[in-house]
């Protein structure tokens, strides 16, 4: 595209640490569940500078009000993925250098930080520190343990962590690819609502709680008045003002508070959203989570693209791309992962 032309010239670099709100320094906590690529000289896998995009003509101004940001978590353990998600953002976005990202982290480690700068050079980006501390104790098991690690709620907080000038932020997973401009995500219009995603009216919605929630019909009548349908909160837009006025992070809270004294649900951080948002969302076309690539929870078994246009992919479940890859047993959505990815091994490419 005529618009994505390189240069070498220099967009800020802001690194921004700003501790949660809760001053308790939270002690380490094992993750194991997605194994980093080796390397003789350090346990960050390296990567290749990715290409330099400039904004096209029909931009807006690089003033705040043109401005598109990005929430994601940021864990060494998902690096790969975050590289990739990152460059098919600025890949594929007509206004690239208008485009900022927020990066929020446990644990605050400069070979990450300076992966993130010598990939993207020109990148505008900030990090936030989330103290674990403050949901470690809300956490309760789920089915699976990736899904039970403190920064997966993050999400949850993202008001409490942002500066006030941010009042609109697109918050996504690490295990996605953008093939659209992200322009048009984020400039759907919200009205009353305080989350935007893509909705699945056709799912199983009470698969999502258990017979213990559903039996109570004191807990199964918050949905009364409401048509709930699923929404993955792997990629949502968010207005921060609305939901930092509106108490929303305390209703989460107190649903995490229920689910700690009788099981309700099952997994991790998306029951309660459900709980505090399902059928009062507006509603983004299917195109923008095209979600499930992964494969369920348990197994990770492949899975093929769902009818109709993409403008992102999803590899939400077990399964992530670059560890299917790395094995030499891919699924087929994986080749369309592969393009993106920026880690550089030192071993050999084999031809299939």
């Amino acid at each position: 595209m005529a618009s994505y032309l390189r240069r070498h010239g220099l967009l800020s670099f802001v690194l921004l640490v700003v501790a949660a709100d809760c001053a308790t320094s939270a002690s380490s906590i094992r993750v194991d569940v997605i194994r980093r690529p080796s390397s003789t000289t350090s346990s960050i896998p390296a990567f290749r500078e990715a290409p330099a995009f400039r904004n096209g003509d029909e931009c807006p101004s690089s003033s705040a009000a043109g401005r598109v940001e990005i929430a994601m978590t940021l864990d060494a353990n998902y690096l790969r993925g975050t590289m990739a998600a990152v460059l098919s953002i600025l890949q594929h976005t007509s206004c690239p250098e208008s485009v900022t990202f927020h990066f929020l982290a446990a644990r605050l480690e400069a070979e990450v930080l300076a992966s993130i700068r010598s990939a993207f050079p020109y990148l505008d980006f900030r990090v936030y520190r989330f103290d674990s501390a403050r949901v470690r104790g809300r956490i309760s098991r789920s089915i699976r343990h990736a899904l039970d690690q403190p920064l997966n709620y993050a999400r949850i907080y993202l008001a409490d962590i942002l500066p006030p000038e941010v009042r609109r932020v697109i918050y996504l997973d690490s295990d996605i690819i953008v093939v659209d401009d992200i322009r048009h995500l984020w400039e759907v219009e919200l009205g009353d609502h305080v989350v935007a995603a893509p909705e699945y009216c056709h799912a199983n919605f009470t698969k999502y709680f258990t017979d213990a929630f559903w039996s109570d019909a004191t807990l199964s009548s918050t949905f009364d008045g409401r048509q709930p349908c699923y929404f993955n909160t792997g990629v949502m837009v968010m207005d921060v003002e609305k939901w930092r006025s509106g108490g929303y992070t305390k209703m989460v809270e107190d649903w995490m508070a229920v689910q700690k004294q009788k099981r309700i649900y099952h997994l991790g951080s998306l029951p309660p959203f459900l709980l505090v948002l399902a059928g009062n969302i507006k509603a983004v076309d299917h195109r923008w989570n095209q979600h499930g690539l992964g494969g369920d929870n348990i197994e990770g078994k492949c899975r093929s693209l769902h009818p109709g246009p993409i403008s992102l992919l999803h590899w939400s479940g077990k399964g992530k791309p670059w560890l299917r890859l790395d094995s030499r047993k891919p699924c087929a959505v994986d080749y369309l992962w592969a393009p993106y990815d920026l880690y550089r091994s030192s071993l050999p490419t084999l031809e299939e």
